[in-house]
């Protein structure tokens, strides 16, 4: 067995109430001058937040936008650096830790990031900045977080067409992980416990919202999903997201939802092992799990086509082009007639089959 792990060093707290910690984090972390990232919808909890940290905050930035738009994301740069501050604290989703990855690649300063959502953005050192129609994102060490919060109370409010397609989110993350191209044992690991944490656990969250211990199970797989995908990096399912998140603005976590199966059926037939595994943590046979992971979107209320979220028909053509182009690296090589066949599938919401299974069979 030979593989290669870049560990990316951070610190989790994770439990319900950890939030109460977060003076001490940022104290640990020598902060003085703090500002608080978040987006108007979660006032309340950045207003708890900031009572927390007391006198550390000396601002609030809230003009958060999905996509991190290159206007906002300077407004952002410009804020921190006007009062100066040491540290970004960001509350929300994968909107709100991208701008503060943003502040923190473009100023040098500390990140500690507050999850509300399953976005998994907390724990990758991927950054993504978009300007007019195209979606730019890379690597960089220095977005990484320096300490990330789980607190699963701060997702009892989250509502279900939220949580629906911010789960299937973090499942995409899982699942890209087994064939990304760092895939690795260490990886592949946590990616199934994380696949089955939220195959399990996402219909209780729809179904009973104030579950708090179902609220932590899925927490919990969202987490590890976030370490598998910075562990391997992306593939063909987030570059098509990225493609389309660029080109129509399309809310990331719906795109998630509808893409993945889709991806899945696609990618198939050059990764069978990593199909028998998935196949294993959501209890299918392995060319049934594109169609299950169509079921799951289904059954927990997200999306399940382009149409329904807003892409427009005729970018069926060009978005296919970008996809061939950004996906380049994909397991399976990215052919323009596949890729629009793949996206065709997703826009009309048919659900996606696998190749047969090839287990047990000789050749």
């Amino acid at each position: 067995m030979n593989f290669t792990y870049d560990v990316l060093a951070g610190r989790v707290v994770f439990g319900v109430g950890s939030r109460r910690s977060l003076a001490d984090e940022a104290a640990a972390l020598g902060s003085r001058r703090v500002l608080v990232v978040a987006d108007a919808a979660e006032d309340a909890i950045a207003a708890e937040v900031t009572g927390i940290l007391g006198e550390l905050v000396v601002g609030r930035f809230s003009d958060v936008a999905q996509h991190v738009p290159i206007a906002q994301a300077e407004a952002a740069i410009s804020q921190a650096r006007q009062i100066e501050a040491d540290t970004v604290v960001t509350i929300g989703g994968g909107s709100a830790t991208g701008f503060g990855k943003i502040i923190a690649r473009s100023l040098h300063v500390n990140l500690v990031a507050v999850p509300t959502t399953y976005a998994g953005s907390e724990m990758t050192d991927i950054w993504g900045l978009t300007e007019g129609d195209h979606k730019q994102t890379g690597k960089d060490a220095r977005v990484k977080p320096n300490v990330v919060v789980y607190d699963p109370e701060l997702t009892l409010t989250l509502p279900g067409f939220i949580a629906g397609p911010s789960g299937m989110n973090a499942m995409a993350h899982a699942v890209e992980a087994l064939y990304g191209p760092g895939a690795n044992p260490v990886v592949s690991a946590m990616a199934v416990e994380s696949i089955a944490a939220l195959y399990t656990g996402l219909p209780v969250v729809v179904a009973e919202p104030e579950n708090l211990d179902g609220r932590s199970h899925v927490l919990y797989g969202a987490y590890l999903a976030a370490v598998s995908l910075a562990g391997t990096g992306t593939a063909l399912h987030h570059k098509t997201c990225h493609v389309l998140g660029g080109m129509f603005n399309l809310n990331h976590g719906d795109m998630n939802a509808v893409v993945l199966g889709h991806a899945l059926a696609y990618n198939a037939p050059a990764i069978p092992e990593c199909m028998d595994r998935i196949a294993g943590a959501v209890g299918v046979e392995a060319p049934g799990v594109p169609g299950a992971m169509f079921d799951l979107a289904a059954a927990i209320g997200a999306p399940t086509s382009l149409e329904a979220i807003g892409m427009p028909a005729d970018g069926l053509e060009e978005a296919a082009r970008r996809v061939v182009i950004e996906a380049a690296a994909n397991v399976r090589p990215p052919e323009e007639g596949g890729i629009r066949q793949m996206l065709d599938n997703a826009y009309f919401g048919r659900r996606p089959v696998g190749p047969p299974s090839t287990k047990g069979t000789t050749s």
